[in-house]
């Protein structure tokens, strides 16, 4: 699996939540659409562009509504989208990515254009992406979880929150993001030995007597 059009779908949720915490509360409209234009970017940047990737497609539709909302929007539900949206949208991609594991891991489109599709359907192959969508999908979730701390810190406390704010906002999802990239280049060749045995399903030619 190419580690790129993976970084590049993640690209999205990291520019929204690092721009909706830097950008004026007014601006959350504008972090939406950065984040927008980089999932459209993620769907256009490999051919063939249909079907997308469901990630990206799930990026596109929720930042382009969050877009619309934060442009027509009044500062007070612009400030309301600038605390809790960060949370939200990682609650909400990874919700995404774990109700569709039992019908596509999000990892399997990524892994189909580097591996024979000889091997598409075989019982590594499968094991592979559903243990890799699976732990995106729960670290994806856990941003989100640890956004919404960050969130109820800042918007209830009344003393210093900005090393809390600091921890569970950009330290926690950082890690989360960097583990998974890590695990998801060691983990299919732990379970492969470095090599392509995956037990292709498409019989062998016969050879010639």
């Amino acid at each position: 699996m190419k580690p790129l059009p993976l970084i590049m779908s993640f690209l999205p949720l990291i520019a929204f939540s690092l721009l909706s915490k830097l950008l004026p509360h007014g601006d959350i409209g504008v972090a939406a659409l950065v984040a927008a234009i980089f999932a459209l970017i993620a769907i256009v940047m490999h051919k063939p562009y249909w079907p997308p990737k469901i990630l990206n497609a799930a990026s596109l539709t929720l930042f382009a509504i969050l877009a619309i909302v934060g442009f027509a929007s009044h500062a007070g539900t612009d400030r309301w989208l600038a605390i809790w949206a960060g949370a939200g949208v990682g609650l909400i991609l990874g919700g995404v990515i774990l109700l569709l594991l039992p019908l596509m891991p999000f990892t399997e489109q990524f892994a189909r254009e580097t591996t024979p599709q000889a091997y598409w359907n075989s019982p590594t192959f499968k094991q592979i992406n559903r243990v890799l969508s699976a732990g995106w999908g729960l670290a994806i979730v856990g941003v989100g979880v640890s956004r919404l701390i960050a969130a109820i810190i800042v918007e209830h406390s009344t003393g210093r929150h900005r090393l809390a704010d600091l921890l569970f906002g950009t330290a926690i999802p950082i890690v989360l993001l960097l583990y998974m990239l890590r695990f998801s280049k060691a983990y299919p060749e732990k379970v492969t030995g470095g090599t392509n045995d995956q037990q292709p399903t498409t019989p062998s030619a016969p050879a010639a007597s």
